[in-house]
């Protein structure tokens, strides 16, 4: 918990450094936040259970970890591959059969699946959470000349931001994202020209749900592992998500960053307001722009 600080205190090297505490809060909304939008954005799903993927990214990682002896960078690839895998499984079998009656029984269905695994997990692995240990090569601490600051909080804030970008440059600038537009779009459409539109839903999905896993193993060195570490990310994430316009995923990215970086500035001025910050925006947001920052207005029929 970071203490409040007075006006006197804020020299250049203590405002860098909370910053860049802001950043690394903000990659891992950031990266929650796209792999959310890309699963609303592409396929109108409101994916609850976007928590529970990013708690599973972190055990897969703990776990490959303890048993295998699976070094953190391969858990990178890793883990987002086999929780992929799990919510292409779900979306196959289940999710899919829901997509033509009311979106609510999406989101009921997801929640489900929330608790489901959470129970799960906690007869596994109990609800303590365990330590991931961070990986030797990015212990310590790196000169920035004014300040020193952590190498691995470092890597965390250049990762996001590169997964991020090349996400976004991904599905809003290349072959392969026109496809997946088309076929969540104007699905019969692009059946005639001969694309597997099941196979894009499905593979958006799973790819939604494995930059969550993703998001999980990055943060899994910087605090416990335990089956409900995902219940409060993703309600920030949701928030977060509707500001910067559901679906949009410059929004997701941008107002990632910029509400970790709120976040830790209004921990450092004032403590008792930093959970409830992001919500703060939200509702003033939902006021005067209810579409998101990023967000196109809903053409009614």
């Amino acid at each position: 918990m970071l203490a409040q600080v007075s006006l006197s205190s804020l020299t250049p090297s203590f405002v860098l450094e909370q910053l860049f505490n802001g950043f690394v809060r903000g990659g891992f909304y950031a990266l929650l936040a796209l792999g959310l939008s890309i699963i609303f954005g592409m396929l109108r799903i409101v994916n609850f259970a976007h928590g529970v993927m990013y708690m599973l990214g972190a055990f897969v990682a703990y776990e490959g970890a303890i048993v295998l002896g699976l070094p953190f960078f391969a858990a990178l690839i890793v883990a987002p591959i086999v929780v992929g895998a799990f919510g292409l499984l779900i979306e196959t079998t289940l999710l899919r059969r829901l997509y033509s009656i009311d979106p609510l029984y999406n989101l009921l269905f997801t929640f489900a699946l929330v608790l489901i695994i959470e129970d799960a997990m906690r007869l596994k692995f109990g609800a303590l959470g365990s330590p991931y240990e961070m990986p030797k090569v990015l212990s310590g601490a790196t000169n920035l000349g004014l300040f020193l600051y952590p190498t691995y909080q470092l890597f965390v804030i250049v990762v996001s931001i590169i997964v991020c970008f090349a996400v976004y440059f991904v599905i809003e600038r290349s072959p392969l994202g026109a496809r997946i537009r088309a076929a969540t779009e104007k699905p019969e459409l692009t059946r005639a020209f001969g694309i597997n539109v099941s196979l894009l839903v499905s593979g958006t999905f799973a790819f939604g749900v494995a930059l969550a896993a993703f998001a999980g193993v990055l943060n899994a060195p910087y605090t416990n592992v335990e089956p409900t570490m995902g219940d409060s990310i993703i309600i920030n994430t949701f928030a977060i998500v509707v500001i910067g316009g559901m679906g949009s995923l410059r929004g997701s990215i941008l107002m990632g960053f910029a509400l970790g970086i709120i976040q830790v500035i209004g921990a450092v001025f004032y403590p008792p307001i930093a959970n409830t910050l992001i919500f703060i925006v939200m509702v003033l947001v939902i006021l005067f722009r209810p579409q998101g920052l990023f967000g196109i207005p809903e053409r009614l029929a």
